[in-house]
């Protein structure tokens, strides 16, 4: 360092390691009186080749110098870059102080630097800076934002206050209370409910993935099973797996066996309602393979993480049209024929909530698993048929033992109930492991150092 630099603040870009070109190091003087932007713009007071770091926003981040306490303090902040801005490994939300030896990383695997402070100490001990800091703060005036915190708090309101599902939690409660005591309505009041449980079981799991994913594809997913039940192909599955096939499903009042029940089950329930869930799946991977970059890697299926947010969103689809559809209005009539329809309505709630939340390790565990395999199936396309084998019949094995259970014993249900869910979760977790894209999963942000 020259007698000149002393005193001066400095961004130092570290040596590239796996872009294909070493960059010199080089440093980067800030200036004390204004902010110093970065990115691809060549407006940009640091300029960043896109030709190597095509990762890097137009104006991706900015140093931003502060006097507070006579001490020149300063902070990096993200100016809303896509692929995100990260502080010593960790991603960066807004702004944030920094200190002397703080690495900064402009998206996944992009230029890296460092903030040289010769003024400040290094991490670690900054103790008397933060001791004057907050002793200023003590004496200072109440701001605007201390007494409106909505005012600054900005995108994160919505990213990590989780505003969004309470906003829907509050419309769905206000609905529900403006529809409670009406016969007439008693079915949209059950299709609130079934709603918001299957979304609040679905959103769970989708927070589990940790991969963004399109609302509307997943909406749509959920949408295309729900027609394929309304239309010809289920009679058509039907005549293949219950009545070519022996899969055909016992009577109320006819004895089975438990081996033969499990087989029935096996072709009556399994393969047939796996394959009709992974319908969407199947149609999203060619639809996506139609598609240019970047729609292609959002609307299709590239890697186990898509099948898997797709199949349960296939599966909360099935999971509603089944309940609203078929079982509760069927217990709803009769208990009504018996007792009058507020008995009926009483009962047929009582089955709803059950039914819906039990999807999780239910319909969900079973069409996100096999959504698992689907979307490995694209990462190894040289085992896809065995992939595929595997994955179809393990689900469908699981969804048979939940159904012949649940006309034995309820332990019995239980455990399989379980077993499902422990197969997803392991499922969601090996996914994420193998994703091609797991530096930008929210769920767990995996940063591979040099």
């Amino acid at each position: 360092m020259t007698n000149q630099e002393v005193g001066e603040f400095f961004l130092e870009q570290l040596p590239a390691s796996n872009s294909g070109r070493n960059i010199p190091p080089r440093r980067y003087l800030l200036a004390k009186d204004r902010e110093t932007e970065i990115g691809r713009d060549p407006s940009c007071q640091i300029a960043i080749d896109s030709a190597v770091y095509g990762m890097v926003s137009r104006r991706h981040a900015a140093i931003r110098p502060q006097e507070r306490a006579r001490v020149l303090l300063w902070s990096v902040c993200d100016l809303g870059s896509a692929n995100g801005t990260y502080v010593n490994g960790q991603p960066l939300s807004g702004c944030q102080q920094l200190q002397s030896g703080d690495r900064l990383m402009l998206g996944d695997r992009g230029p890296e630097f460092r903030f040289v402070c010769p003024e400040l100490p290094p991490v670690g001990t900054h103790f008397a800076v933060n001791a004057n800091l907050a002793s200023d703060r003590q004496e200072a005036e109440v701001s605007i934002t201390q007494l409106f915190p909505i005012i600054s708090t900005g995108r994160d309101l919505t990213k990590k206050a989780y505003l969004v599902p309470g906003i829907l939690t509050v419309v769905f409660v206000v609905l529900m209370f403006a529809t409670v005591g009406q016969k007439e309505t008693a079915f949209f009041n059950q299709m609130l409910v079934a709603t918001y449980l299957a979304g609040a079981a679905y959103y769970f799991v989708y927070q589990l993935c940790g991969k963004h994913k399109p609302w509307w594809v997943l909406f749509g997913s959920a949408i295309a099973t729900a027609l394929i039940l309304l239309s010809p192909i289920l009679p058509l599955f039907i005549v293949i797996f219950r009545v070519i096939l022996p899969g055909r499903l016992p009577t109320p009042d006819e004895a089975v066996g438990v081996p033969q029940l499990l087989i029935r089950m096996f072709f009556g329930a399994g393969l047939m309602e796996e394959l009709l869930k992974a319908l969407p799946i199947l149609a999203a991977y060619f639809i996506g393979r139609r598609l240019a970059s970047p729609w292609r890697e959002r609307v299709g299926v590239w890697e186990p993480l898509d099948g898997i947010l797709l199949g349960t969103a296939s599966a909360v689809g099935f999971t509603l049209l089944e309940t609203l559809g078929q079982y509760v209005p069927e217990i709803t009539r009769n208990f009504s024929l018996q007792a009058g329809d507020g008995i009926g309505q009483l009962v047929g709630f009582q089955l709803l909530v059950p039914r819906i939340i039990g999807s999780v390790a239910g319909h969900m565990a079973y069409s996100g698993y096999l959504g698992y395999f689907i979307g490995l199936s694209v990462l190894k396309p040289r085992q896809r048929w065995q992939i595929l084998g595997v994955g179809y019949l393990t689900a469908a094995g699981l969804h048979a033992l939940w159904n012949t259970t649940g006309l034995i014993s309820g332990l019995f249900l239980a455990v399989v109930g379980v077993l499902s869910y422990a197969f997803l979760t392991a499922a969601i977790l090996k996914a994420r492991s193998l994703s091609p894209t797991r530096s930008q999963n929210f769920a767990t942000r995996f940063i591979e150092r040099p």
